[in-house]
């Protein structure tokens, strides 16, 4: 029984967790969250006009995670009865999709790169590719900025979050938690067009993500402490419009001694941030780099975690 629990729970978790750090999210190959942004797109065009949007949209923020769980539920006991190294194979492909952190510090590579080769105006544009903001003005150090506050709230969304649903409920947990985040990033916004019809997709994202994003900060104190850490995060933890992007973006800027925030324009919406951090430095490479080694630390470090708890409960 044991040697059962260790191929359909430990494996795919480390499994996954390695494939993720050598390839990242494969381009070239079907992503389950591609295929949950077509859906997305494809209701929203549908139901969000005329009466009812709010309804609508609450319908969908509940319905299509429900779906995509139910979904990744039935492959996986299609899987299991087909062998137990059969059922490990495919959650070690589910658990590896549903992991981010090898292609967000891409992502934050590819902006810094093109930056410093290309230029200003050429990093705000490949910036705009992974953040909602307007990117057309922004300084170098604003580019910088962007990228580190992205990496450390997309730790939390794309590494801890998954990885802490999964050790809930397996990967269909997973998936159904990468849908409702899939939902609040294309829909979740206060502008005209979906204030109404993405507000439910925004609470139940905000919920869900409560418990993730305290770990997030904790875990990466844990990973990165340097004295006084502890105390800013409490102080500037809550400096922000989300209940809980403050939280691993006060840790990442206590880390990096820098100052987060400001204002911002979003989908037309200029969006005053209070500041998370007092030292208005200038940010730069070398920045980039230690919040690529926070996030490999803490993502190591919670797959660790899940698996000395599991192996403790086995």
């Amino acid at each position: 029984m044991y040697d059962m629990e260790w191929i359909i729970v430990l494996l795919p978790l480390l499994a996954g967790y390695v494939l993720d750090l050598i390839f990242g999210d494969p381009r070239c190959l079907p992503h389950p969250v591609v295929l949950f942004g077509n859906a997305i797109a494809w209701i929203e065009r549908k139901w969000n006009k005329g009466r009812g949007r709010r309804f609508k949209g609450c319908v969908v923020a509940v319905l299509y995670p429900l779906l995509a769980g139910g979904v990744a539920w039935a492959i996986g006991w299609g899987a299991g009865r087909c062998g137990v190294w059969c059922y490990a194979v495919v959650a070690t492909v589910f658990v590896f999709y549903g992991l981010a952190n090898r292609s967000l510090i891409q992502e934050g590579a590819e902006v810094i790169k093109t930056l410093r080769e290309q230029g200003l105006e050429a990093g705000r544009r490949r910036l705009s590719w992974i953040v909602g903001r307007d990117t057309s003005e922004l300084s170098e150090k604003e580019v910088y900025t962007a990228v580190l506050e992205t990496m450390a709230e997309n730790l939390s969304d794309g590494v801890v979050a998954p990885l802490f649903y999964y050790a809930l409920g397996g990967f269909p947990a997973m998936l159904a938690y990468k849908m409702v985040n899939t939902l609040d990033s294309m829909i979740g916004y206060r502008d005209e067009r979906y204030r109404l019809f993405g507000c439910c997709a925004a609470r139940v994202d905000d919920v869900l993500n409560y418990v993730p994003a305290r770990l997030t900060a904790l875990f990466m104190a844990l990973t990165a402490y340097r004295s006084g850490l502890f105390r800013f995060i409490a102080r500037f933890c809550r400096q922000h419009a989300s209940p809980n992007s403050g939280f691993p973006e006060s840790a990442m800027a206590g880390i990096l001694n820098c100052r987060f925030g400001g204002a911002h324009v979003y989908h037309g919406l200029l969006v005053e941030k209070p500041y998370i951090g007092d030292n208005d430095r200038e940010v730069g490479y070398e920045d980039y780099r230690k919040a690529v080694r926070v996030n490999q630390r803490v993502t190591l470090f919670t797959v660790l975690l899940i698996a000395t708890v599991q192996v403790a409960v086995l």
